[in-house]
């Protein structure tokens, strides 16, 4: 559905996307993940046809974005970051005007408009205007707005920021129930668990490059251990400390308020740590994450 080779975007003297090449699968969800300034927004505005390549190729559903992008941009949907919605309408009228603008005839916008509203669960709001409605609700009406033209191909930019985690998992489940139905997912995000739960594969990008790829586990695998022991000391004792419990692990990641000790077996961590006599204010063993990867590939969080 997506392909690019050697893909690069410039802003003057700012190079944002530096080479990157990927491939995007029909009917799966794919991820970019990585830093504010990693060059995220950039490539997903290059899928989306609105933003010229600077150099490389890049093919989406087998097209020329520079030759065809009306093409292309009447066949994917796109849910943008911030909600974009019209106050000034109800929930079905913002789904109505943005039918017409796609050329729809009236009769196939109005069915389109109650499928859609049923499929984000907000048929009973359809005639309430956008103020009434919660920020979950307004997600959802962005994704339907962005449904209307049955897309092959769907971009989400962080499509569940600021959103409480009941409302996060509606959308999860909306989504989740689209790529049954066969549509192709193309979503950056800043959540670690979003992308572990809607992730077929995602890449790492990092200061304009892809640094990994892969799917959830095999990232995991690959650049992380099964578990991690985490460790909180007294203010500004972590890094004496990570010094004295180096070898308990593979690898010791000193954060601002804790230590994190990689090894396979975080319980076994533990009782060494307390076996040299010292005594963490607070200790958590969990499996690795995502957010793990990160710390491995790029030395920081997603979030800086």
């Amino acid at each position: 559905m997506i392909r690019a080779r050697g893909v690069r975007k410039s802003f003057g003297d700012v190079e944002a996307v530096r080479g990157i090449d990927v491939d995007v699968r029909r009917g799966e969800a794919f991820g970019f993940l990585g830093p504010n300034g990693a060059g995220k927004s950039s490539t997903m505005r290059m899928i989306a046809a609105v933003s010229p390549v600077s150099a490389g190729e890049l093919r989406i559903l087998g097209m020329d974005p520079d030759v065809s992008g009306p093409e292309i941009r009447a066949r994917i949907g796109v849910c943008p970051q911030e909600d974009t919605l019209d106050n000034e309408l109800t929930v079905r009228d913002n789904l109505y005007v943005y039918g017409r603008y796609f050329g729809l005839a009236r009769k196939e916008v109005r069915a389109r408009v109650d499928e859609l509203l049923a499929f984000v669960q907000l048929t009973e709001k359809a005639d309430a205007m956008v103020d009434d409605l919660s920020g979950g609700m307004k997600r959802r009406l962005t994704i339907a707005r962005s449904l209307i033209n049955r897309p092959d191909v769907l971009l989400l930019d962080e499509p569940t920021t600021g959103l409480d985690p009941q409302a996060r998992h509606v959308v999860w489940d909306r989504l989740f129930r689209l790529k049954q139905q066969g549509v192709t997912l193309v979503l950056t995000t800043h959540y670690m668990d979003e992308a572990e739960q809607l992730c077929d594969r995602l890449v790492v990008m990092d200061k304009g490059l892809v640094v990994a790829e892969g799917s959830p586990l095999e990232l995991i695998r690959r650049h992380s251990t099964r578990e991690v022991a985490e460790l909180r000391f007294g203010v500004g004792e972590h890094d004496e400390l990570a010094e004295r419990l180096a070898d308990l692990g593979e690898r010791v990641e000193v954060l601002p308020d804790r230590l994190l000790v990689y090894s396979q077996d975080g319980e076994h961590v533990l009782a060494r740590v307390h076996e040299r006599g010292l005594e963490p204010v607070a200790t958590l063993v969990r499996r690795s994450s995502l957010e793990d990867v990160f710390l491995r590939l790029t030395g920081r969080t997603l979030v800086d």
